[in-house]
């Protein structure tokens, strides 16, 4: 993460790690500790951002139904109820602004890091068995079971990052002809948006790579279907000349 500590230097103590992809844990060594609702609420929105926050802004997402002074209370307690393992805050606070310890590890910034990582390359990437080995990075939401409003703007965020990352590592694992795990890939990301034509054409290519016409025939066939039930649309010309020129070459 950038900037969000520049004059913080890590102060040496327990090891803190912070989940909140598949929900919210906060980890001090191989403790789990248990965080109160309105501390959790700060730390995670101080966790995704990825520079200081301004006090103002933090209390009046967090806290917009209430007047500013009771946002800048409700700001304080939370603050104050966050853990502080061996003395060391998690979050620091000066008069304006707050950031994250850079001592804190934190999946989410972890797994962004790695998605942004596979998406830019412009060659083949990581090798296909690190590609592998990150499938499981990409399969889950960021904290599924919160719906406030700034949740939901960052999980969409994440969530079109992380189909990007699936369907790049589909890719590179089919040319890399390890077709069952390139199709573990697609098949997560069309999972996560069943509607997204590029990661059904992605799974449909690989079944065509693979010499396997009729799966790629179904797969085209459910998603026709799907298109049409759902929005009374069809695929794009372009995928309909994929497959029609996969069933023009085996006739």
């Amino acid at each position: 993460m950038s900037v969000r500590g520049s004059t913080v230097t890590p102060v040496p103590g327990p090891q803190a790690r912070l989940a909140l992809i598949r929900g919210f844990e906060l980890q001090i060594e191989e403790e789990i500790i248990s965080v109160p609702r309105s501390a959790q609420r700060l730390l995670a929105f101080v966790a995704l951002q990825d520079r200081a926050v301004r006090r103002l802004h933090a209390s009046g997402v967090l806290w917009n139904d209430m007047s500013e002074q009771q946002a800048n209370s409700c700001l304080r307690s939370a603050l104050w109820r966050i853990p502080t393992p061996a003395g060391q805050r998690l979050v620091v606070a000066s008069g304006s602004h707050l950031w994250l310890n850079p001592s804190v590890q934190v999946d989410f910034q972890d797994v962004v890091s790695r998605a942004v990582s596979i998406v830019e390359s412009k060659g083949p990437g990581s090798e296909p068995q690190d590609l592998a080995g990150q499938l499981g990075l990409f399969r889950s939401d960021l904290l599924p079971d919160w719906y406030e409003d700034w949740v939901l703007a960052e999980r969409e965020r994440f969530r079109q990052l992380r189909l990007h990352a699936l369907e790049a590592i589909c890719e590179r694992l089919s040319v890399a002809g390890r077709y069952a795990l390139a199709l573990e890939a697609g098949l997560a990301a069309v999972a996560c948006e069943p509607l997204r034509e590029s990661a059904q054409r992605q799974v449909i290519a690989v079944h065509l790579a693979e010499g396997n016409l009729t799966e790629a025939l179904r797969q085209y066939n459910c998603y026709a279907k799907l298109l049409a039930d759902e929005l009374g649309a069809m695929p794009s010309p372009a995928l309909r000349q994929l497959v029609e020129g996969a069933l023009a070459g085996h006739n």
